[in-house]
C-alpha cells in the first residue's frame, strides 16, 4: 500500500508482541482498510477546523497528506513483524519454548539490568507541544498495551499485557507487582477469577492473530492475593502450548478455552490430566493433521467466545471464525447427537452466516437475565471503508441462543459522543482488532462496551454514550494549551481497547479498563458532561507497571542537566524522552516511534523515525508550548522523509542508522539505500541521495555504516511466498556499490537478516544477526542453522559464529569497546567475549524480546530497548 495514502497517527497502529512463539499470517489475509481524519498534523488540522484560522500552518510529511490508512497499518505492521520471525515458511509449535530452555541453562554473566523506564511516562507532558507532538489528547500517563482485564471485590486488580506479563494490584489499581515473570511466555491473552478466587492465566494474546506470540497454555494461580505465577501451575499438559488464547470462560465445573487452535475444555476441580478438544472446524489444519504446514493453517481453527447458558449449562455457543473470513465462521452449538452443528437460523438480528461472524465478545448479566454480544462482520470489514462493525447485541432471553436483538450499530454510536464520526474512519473500524464487554454486576442493563473508544448504556442499549472518547482533538473544549492537559476537556481513556473488569475498592465499585496505552479506571457509577463524556477517568499507569514496547533506544548527552538523555520509538505510544533531572518521562513526538538516532553529543538532537521512513528531527529535544499553532516560525521539529515514503517502498519499520566514525552521515533503507550528510541541522527530505537501488520489490531490513563503508540487507519478496534476502555493500559517496553472493546453501540462512555490527576498529570487520529460527523448526527453502555470522573481508564471505547460542530470533547486536559482541534476542541478550567463542546470557530478563541495543556516549553502559518491559542498562564493566 502505497504510503501515500497512509497518515500519522497518535495513540494508534497496533499489533506487536513479545513472549513465546508466533502465527504466521499469510499477507493475504490481512484486512484492507481505508483511513483516519486525523492527518500527520492533527492538531494543528483540527485547532484550523475549530477556529477558522487562516494563519494555521498544515504541512505534511512527504507522502502522508492523503486519506489515512491506519487500520491498514495495524495489519501489515503486525504481518512484517511476524515475517521476519517466520519466513520462508512455518514455525513448528514449541520453537520459543526450546529457546527459553536452553538460554535458561547458559552461563550468566555477572551484573544486573536496571530499568529506567520504571517512572511515569505523560502523554500529555505541557513541555512537548510541538508540531510532531499529539501532546494534549488527553491520555495522561500511558504504559504498553494491556490485553486483559480481572478484579475482584477485595481491591485486587490484575493486568495482563501483550508482551509484558501479568501485574497485579493490592488497592484498586496502581502500585503494580509483576507476577508472571517466571514464565516462558510474557504475552496475555486472557484473565479470569473463577467463582473460588483463583486467578486463570490463558498465554499467548489474540488480539491480531498475525503478530502475536504464542503462549505456553493455562495457568491458574490459587492465592493470587500472595502468589506469583511459576510453570507449576500450567493446566493439563502440552495440549495448548503455541496457541493464543482468546478467552477463559467458566461452566459445568469447566474451564472453557477459546484459542487458535479450536475450543477446549478442562475441569476446574482435577487441574492435572489432559485438556479436551471440544471443537475444531478444520481438524486437518491443527498439528499432527494432514495440513498442518499448509500456510493457511494458523487462521483455520479461530475460536473467539464461548457462551454458557446459565439456565442450563450443558447448552453451550462458540463463536468460531477468522476476521477476515472464512467458510467456518459462525455459531455452533451441539445438537441431539452430541456433535456440534452451526446455528443456522433462529438468532434473530445476530447473523447466522459465514460473511456476517467475525470476532466476537459475549457477557452475561450476574441475574443470568441478559446476554450481550460484539460482533465484527467479515463482509463489512473487507466492503465497508467507514467501519468492520457489524453491531452490539442483546439476548433478553438470557439464552446465549437468542433470539438476539441489535442494540447499536456503528453510525449511532459515532452519533453517541465519539470523536470517531468522519467517513473512513468510525467506530468498530479496528473491530477485528478492538473489542471488550462487561455488564455491572449490580444491574443488567448497564453494560460497558470498548472498541477503538469506551461505550456504556444504562438502558440495555437503547441509549449509549462515548465515555471514553478516542481522543480530545476535535471538541470544543480541546486546547493546547501547556498549562493544561487537554484544555478544557476531561482526560480520556487511551484508545484502543482490549480487556474490561469490574470491582470493589473500599466497598465501591470500579470499572477497570486495558488498551495500548494502559490500565484506566473509573467508578461503575461515574459521572458525565453534556457530551455523554466521563469526566472522571484516572490513569492507572504509575510508573511502578512498565509493559512499554520499544522498537529503539537512543542515548545522548544531556547538555542542560548533567548525565544523559534517553529517548525511544514505542508502538502505539510515539516517543519517549526520559532527562537526566526527570522524574516524569515526556512525549516529544507522536504516532508509533520506529527507529531512532540521538547525537551521542548533544541528547536534543533527535531524528525520529514514524512508519515507512516518516522521518523528523529536531534540535531541541522539540520542546515547546504551542505557540506554533499561531506562529510557524516556532515549529522546531521538521518532517526530512526520503523518497521511499513517499512511494510506499520501506517496510513499517525501516533500518536508520548513523556512520560511527561521523554522526553527521546517516543511511536510511527502504527499496534505495539512502544518504544524507547534514545531521541533525538537515531540514528537508530533499536532501537525501539515493546511493543503490536494491531493486522492484526489494525493502531494506538493516543498514550500518563505518567510515564511508556501508552495509545494507534487504528482502524481498518477504513473506514465505518466495522469501529471498540479501546483501549489498557500498560507499557512502555512492562508489563501489555490490550485491553480495549470498547462495541459498546454509552460508548464511535463507531467513530475515535483522541487524549489522561493525567493529569500530575495522570497517571490513562486520557481525551480522539473523532473524528466525533454524531449519529444525522452520519448514523453508534455505531456512538453515544458525543466528549470528562473521565477515572479516568486508562481507564477501561469512563465518557461522553462533556456537551455543540459542535458536532463537536476533534482533540487533552491538561491538562492546573491549572487542566483544552483544545480541539482542526474542527472548533476551547474550554475549560473547572477546578471544571466546561461546555465548553467555547477559543479567536476567523476564521471556521478553530486545529489538535493539546500543551503548551510551561513553561506552560504558549497554541500552536495551525491550518490546514489553522497557528500556534497561547493563554496565559494560560487568558483561566479562
Amino acid at each position: 500500500m502505497p504510503a501515500a495514502t497512509r497518515k500519522r497517527r497518535w495513540l494508534t497502529i497496533c499489533a506487536i508482541t513479545a513472549s513465546a512463539g508466533l502465527i504466521a499470517i499469510p499477507a493475504g489475509a490481512a484486512p484492507a482498510r481505508h483511513g483516519s481524519p486525523f492527518g500527520v498534523r492533527a492538531q494543528a488540522q483540527l485547532a484550523a477546523e475549530r477556529d477558522g484560522s487562516a494563519g494555521v500552518v498544515t504541512p505534511s510529511l512527504a507522502g502522508e497528506d492523503d486519506d489515512g490508512g491506519e487500520a491498514d497499518e495495524i495489519a501489515e505492521g503486525a504481518d512484517q513483524y511476524a515475517e521476519a520471525r517466520t519466513s520462508p515458511g512455518i514455525v513448528a509449535p514449541g520453537a520459543y519454548g526450546a529457546a527459553w530452555s536452553s538460554l535458561a541453562n547458559l552461563r550468566g554473566t555477572g551484573g544486573s539490568w536496571s530499568n529506567i523506564t520504571d517512572l511515569p511516562y505523560n502523554s500529555d507532558d505541557g513541555r512537548y507541544r510541538d508540531f510532531d507532538s499529539n501532546s494534549s489528547g488527553g491520555s495522561g500517563y500511558v504504559t504498553g498495551r494491556m490485553a486483559a482485564m480481572a478484579a475482584d471485590d477485595d481491591g485486587y486488580v490484575y493486568a495482563g499485557s501483550a508482551g509484558g506479563g501479568v501485574w497485579r494490584s493490592r488497592s484498586g489499581g496502581g502500585h503494580w507487582q509483576a507476577i508472571s515473570d517466571a514464565l516462558p511466555s510474557q504475552s496475555t491473552g486472557a484473565l479470569a477469577v473463577d467463582g473460588g478466587g483463583r486467578l486463570w492465566l490463558g498465554t499467548g494474546e489474540a488480539t491480531t492473530n498475525a503478530d502475536a506470540y504464542l503462549g505456553s497454555g493455562v495457568y491458574v494461580l490459587s492465592d493470587p492475593h500472595r502468589g506469583t505465577f511459576s510453570t507449576r501451575s500450567r493446566v493439563g499438559g502440552d495440549e495448548l502450548e503455541s496457541t493464543t488464547v482468546h478467552q477463559l470462560r467458566f461452566g459445568g465445573g469447566k474451564v472453557w478455552a477459546a484459542t487458535s487452535e479450536g475450543v477446549w475444555s478442562h475441569s476446574t476441580k482435577k487441574l492435572g490430566g489432559a485438556w479436551k478438544l471440544e471443537f475444531a472446524p478444520n481438524p486437518d489444519y491443527l498439528p499432527g493433521g494432514s495440513k498442518a504446514h499448509d500456510s493457511s493453517a494458523a487462521y483455520k481453527n479461530i475460536a473467539n467466545d464461548i457462551a454458557i447458558d446459565p439456565k442450563d449449562p450443558s447448552k453451550v455457543v462458540l463463536a468460531i471464525g477468522w476476521r477476515s473470513g472464512d467458510d467456518y465462521n459462525g455459531f455452533y452449538t451441539k445438537g441431539s447427537d452430541g456433535t456440534w452443528k452451526r446455528i443456522t437460523s433462529g438468532l434473530g438480528d445476530l447473523p447466522a452466516d459465514p460473511d456476517g461472524v467475525g470476532n466476537v465478545t459475549f457477557a452475561r448479566s450476574a441475574d443470568g437475565s441478559r446476554y450481550y454480544a460484539i460482533d465484527q462482520s467479515p463482509e463489512q470489514l473487507n466492503t465497508n471503508p467507514d467501519s468492520g462493525l457489524e453491531g452490539f447485541f442483546v439476548s433478553k432471553s438470557g439464552s446465549p441462543t437468542g433470539p438476539w436483538t441489535k442494540i447499536a450499530d456503528y453510525k449511532g454510536l459515532a452519533a453517541s459522543g465519539s470523536a470517531l464520526t468522519s467517513g473512513g474512519y468510525m467506530p468498530g473500524v479496528q473491530a477485528w482488532y478492538n473489542q471488550f464487554l462487561t455488564v455491572d454486576p449490580s444491574d443488567p442493563e448497564h453494560v460497558y462496551a470498548g472498541l477503538e473508544e469506551v461505550y456504556e448504556t444504562k438502558d440495555g442499549g437503547t441509549n449509549w454514550s462515548t465515555v471514553g472518547p478516542y481522543w480530545n482533538f476535535g471538541f470544543s473544549c480541546w486546547s493546547i494549551d501547556p498549562a493544561k492537559q487537554t484544555g478544557d476537556c476531561n482526560p480520556t481513556t487511551h484508545s484502543d481497547q482490549h480487556g474490561v473488569a469490574i470491582g470493589r475498592y473500599h466497598g465501591k465499585s470500579w470499572v477497570y479498563v486495558g488498551n495500548d496505552g494502559g490500565v484506566y479506571k473509573r467508578p461503575v457509577r461515574g459521572s458525565q458532561d453534556s457530551d455523554g463524556h466521563a469526566t472522571d477517568w484516572t490513569s492507572l499507569n504509575d510508573g511502578t507497571i512498565d509493559t512499554l514496547q520499544y522498537y529503539s533506544v537512543g542515548i545522548g548527552k544531556d547538555l542542560d542537566h548533567g548525565g544523559v538523555a534517553v529517548n525511544g520509538g514505542l508502538q502505539d505510544n510515539g516517543q519517549s524522552l526520559l532527562r537526566s533531572n526527570d522524574k516524569v518521562m515526556g512525549s516529544n513526538f507522536g504516532g508509533d516511534g520506529g527507529d531512532t538516532l540521538t547525537d551521542p553529543a548533544n541528547g536534543c538532537n533527535i531524528a525520529e523515525e514514524y512508519v515507512y521512513l516518516a522521518i523528523q528531527v529536531t534540535q531541541n529535544c522539540a520542546v515547546n508550548d504551542g505557540s506554533w499553532v499561531n506562529d510557524p516560525s516556532k515549529i522546531t521539529s521538521y518532517g526530512v522523509a526520503p523518497a521511499d515514503n513517499a512511494t510506499g517502498e520501506a517496510r513499517f519499520i525501516a533500518p536508520l542508522s548513523a556512520d560511527l566514525k561521523n554522526s553527521n552521515t546517516w543511511i536510511a533503507g527502504g527499496r534505495h539505500i539512502w544518504v544524507q550528510t547534514h545531521g541533525y541541522a538537515i531540514r528537508s527530505g530533499s536532501e537525501w541521495t539515493s546511493l543503490h537501488d536494491l531493486g522492484a520489490g526489494r525493502t531494506a531490513t538493516a543498514v550500518a555504516a563505518s567510515g564511508g563503508k556501508v552495509y545494507a540487507a534487504w528482502c524481498g519478496p518477504c513473506n514465505d511466498q518466495g522469501f529471498a534476502r540479501g546483501i549489498a555493500v557500498g560507499n557512502a559517496d555512492g562508489t563501489g556499490w555490490h550485491d553480495i553472493n549470498l547462495p541459498v546453501d546454509g552460508t548464511v540462512p535463507n531467513r530475515y537478516l535483522s541487524g549489522f555490527a561493525i567493529d569500530p576498529k575495522n570497517a571490513d570487520h562486520v557481525f551480522l544477526a539473523v532473524n528466525g529460527f533454524s531449519r529444525h523448526w522452520t519448514e523453508g527453502p534455505g531456512a538453515g542453522v544458525g543466528h549470528v555470522f562473521e565477515s572479516r573481508d568486508g562481507g564477501t564471505t561469512w563465518t557461522d559464529v553462533s556456537a551455543n547460542l540459542p535458536d532463537v530470533p536476533t534482533n540487533s547486536a552491538v561491538v562492546t569497546p573491549n572487542g566483544g559482541l552483544a545480541v539482542a534476542t526474542d527472548l533476551g541478550v547474550v554475549y560473547r567475549a572477546p578471544g571466546h567463542t561461546t555465548w553467555k546470557r547477559v543479567g536476567k530478563l523476564p521471556a521478553v524480546a530486545v529489538l535493539q541495543l546500543k551503548l551510551g556516549p561513553d561506552g560504558r553502559t549497554l541500552y536495551a530497548a525491550t518490546h514489553g518491559r522497557g528500556i534497561y542498562t547493563f554496565k559494560v564493566r560487568d558483561l566479562g
